[in-house]
């Protein structure tokens, strides 16, 4: 390139995405001259659903700009919580978040899910006719532009993926609202009503039942209940929402 050279910063949460010797502070970097700041940052690596406010010199600026022989540009983290304008939130996972989504229907949260792969350009129109924030850890899809909004999920651990995102966009929390299998709502049901779809030994020990509105799955306090409801104290501890 032979256009202008600018000095760039890029935050710390930001730096795993861009090459190491750009991972120690503001360093220079040559532009064409004709790139927007947007095209810039997203050269780097760095995808545009993580960054946040843009200064130039200090100043609030646009993806749009086109930066100038000595600018100093800055390039900050998403603020949290991050707030999507425009539609309920609500999630759309891609088929490798099959656990985090499991674990936001639990507790309520709305979390669209695709357990086939039916590739990016699908799962980003689909983001955008249902106005779905996108979860993603692939940088590649997340900078398509057709998708509503996105985010990145910077761990692969589903604990660590939970309250990353709890903790990103402060969703609702409704515990024991909605399937994990399919994302529907649950509704109390009459043990008499799903004795059908019930093992023997089932319908000799639980007498609590909820069914799914959607796939009319049926849900019971089992023997792995323990275990989900340790999931459920420790979000609502630490992010709000009825433990109900």
């Amino acid at each position: 390139m032979n256009g202008p050279e600018i000095t760039l910063e890029v935050a710390p949460e930001l730096r795993l995405f861009v090459p190491h010797d750009r991972r120690r502070g503001a360093t220079p970097l040559t532009t064409d001259g004709a790139s927007t700041l947007g095209h810039v940052i997203e050269s780097l690596g760095i995808p545009l659903t993580e960054a946040g406010e843009l200064l130039v010199n200090g100043a609030p600026a646009h993806r749009s700009h086109i930066p100038g022989p000595g600018e100093h540009i800055a390039v900050q983290a998403v603020e949290r919580p991050q707030q999507v304008p425009g539609a309920p939130l609500r999630f759309l996972l891609d088929v490798h978040l099959g656990t985090l989504a499991r674990r936001l229907r639990l507790l309520g949260v709305d979390a669209a899910y695709e357990s086939e792969d039916i590739g990016d350009p699908a799962l980003a129109a689909l983001s955008a006719r249902e106005q779905r924030v996108l979860l993603s850890r692939d940088r590649g899809l997340l900078r398509r532009r057709e998708i509503w909004a996105g985010a990145y999920v910077y761990s692969d651990r589903p604990q660590e993926q939970l309250r990353d995102i709890l903790g990103r966009f402060a969703p609702a929390l409704a515990p024991w609202t909605r399937c994990t299998a399919c994302n529907g709502t649950l509704a109390v049901a009459d043990k008499d009503a799903v004795s059908d779809l019930l093992e023997h030994g089932t319908q000799q020990t639980y007498d609590v039942f909820a069914q799914c509105t959607e796939c009319a799955r049926v849900y019971w306090r089992g023997a792995h209940h323990g275990h989900l409801e340790t999931i459920v104290a420790d979000a609502v501890r630490e992010f709000g929402g009825a433990a109900a």
